[in-house]
């Protein structure tokens, strides 16, 4: 049976041994800290004084590296954190957002859309799982929605994918025994297993460790949390924007999620390419 196109649980088809994703998973794992004491010594070396209202470090130091420009400490406008990045996404002075910086890891996902995501080059650091070292005879696949809605499309693409599966797990035992000779085990295992991945298709799920500051990460929403954007890629960057969207509001509160007809959502805003 094909995965319901409406459950976020995995589906897991016993007679294949393939265990079949079908939306990412985001974790927020690190986050900025401020030193005030640092911002204190360096606004009273200079004569002035100065509090945000924010309590996200990220916010916090963008607001400070804007202020910086100006030296604008001494009178700011009233309305706080929110009021000041409002102006910032406004009159599109980017280069702020690149202090702040978040650490995500992002698993469920393909590596066909880990190709894509790793063109997001400036603003961004990846470090991603290695199938040379690590085992992939757990089968883990992610699926096309467009494939999982239909049974026929669904059994087809789970065909494909258990046979290369199955072709992999052959030729990792039958390289082992290849290299028996070779007396450093770990070597003799990733000799095996890189030889062996090149048969892995794109649907292999993987797992990969991001880093990126706010101006690269609203990049990507706006590029990927598109309709013009490829669907798994899609729900990956409207999962991110959710996630900062609770983590700094005044950076990520602009955008509103709006409904497509594939029943995915897209992101939208008035500050685009800031």
């Amino acid at each position: 049976m094909a995965a319901s196109p409406t459950s976020s649980m995995d589906a897991f088809d016993s007679s294949r041994d393939v265990r079949v994703l079908r939306e990412p998973t985001v974790y927020l794992v690190g986050r900025q800290l401020v030193d005030p004491s640092e911002i204190d010594r360096f606004l009273a070396d200079h004569g002035v004084r100065w509090q945000t209202d924010t309590e996200v470090a990220g916010e916090h130091l963008v607001e400070a590296a804007g202020r910086v420009c100006y030296m604008s400490f001494a009178k700011p406008r009233p309305g706080g954190n929110k009021t000041y990045l409002d102006h910032i996404l406004e009159v599109g002075h980017g280069s702020v957002l690149e202090h702040a910086v978040w650490n995500f890891v992002v698993t469920g996902v393909s590596r066909s859309l880990t190709h894509e995501l790793v063109r997001h080059r400036a603003g961004w650091a990846y470090s991603q799982l290695s199938q040379r070292y690590v085992d992939e005879s757990v089968a883990e696949y992610v699926e096309p929605d467009v494939i999982g809605e239909d049974p026929e499309l669904h059994a087809l693409w789970l065909e494909a994918v258990a046979h290369a599966h199955r072709a992999y797990v052959r030729l990792v035992e039958r390289l082992a025994d290849k290299f028996k000779d070779e007396p450093d085990k770990t070597l003799r295992r990733k000799l095996a297993r890189q030889a062996a991945r090149s048969v892995l298709p794109n649907a292999t799920e993987t797992k990969i460790f991001v880093s990126a500051n706010a101006r690269a990460l609203r990049h990507f929403i706006e590029m990927r949390a598109s309709r013009h954007a490829e669907v798994e890629i899609r729900k990956l960057a409207v999962k991110v924007l959710e996630v900062m969207q609770v983590e700094a509001p005044n950076l990520f509160g602009d955008y509103r999620l709006e409904p497509l007809p594939d029943g995915t959502r897209e992101a939208v805003t008035a500050h685009r390419k800031v």
